[in-house]
């Protein structure tokens, strides 16, 4: 059973950082490309970021390229997230995926 656990988000103020965390189990972690999705209040789910199986391969939407950066730690089944110059329309709860299994979610609040 895939088990995805996020963790990380919190409170920051534009301009701040944060790193988010996904612990995986349940699947060979280092065999499959990985993505993170966010979610903000009354809104859809919104493609953030993938990863393919060996971290060399990094894709964004466009509204975080150059401000977050996803990469991955197969020797310990981790996917990050570094979120960087944080702004308020960041503001979501943040999922790690693996085709359409996803965490509880981590929340990001930037506010000041």
């Amino acid at each position: 059973e895939v088990q995805l656990v996020e963790s990380g988000g919190g409170l920051v103020q534009p301009g701040g950082s944060l790193r988010l965390s996904c612990a995986a189990s349940g699947f060979t972690f280092s065999n499959y490309g990985m993505q993170w999705l966010r979610q903000a209040p009354g809104r859809g789910l919104e493609w953030v970021s993938t990863i393919n199986s060996g971290g060399e391969d990094t894709y964004y939407a466009e509204s975080v390229k150059g401000r977050f950066t996803i990469s991955r730690d197969n020797a310990k089944n981790t996917l990050y997230l570094q979120l960087n110059s944080l702004k308020t329309e960041d503001t979501a709860m943040y999922y790690c995926a693996l085709g359409t299994s996803r965490g509880q979610g981590t929340q990001v609040t930037v506010s000041s």
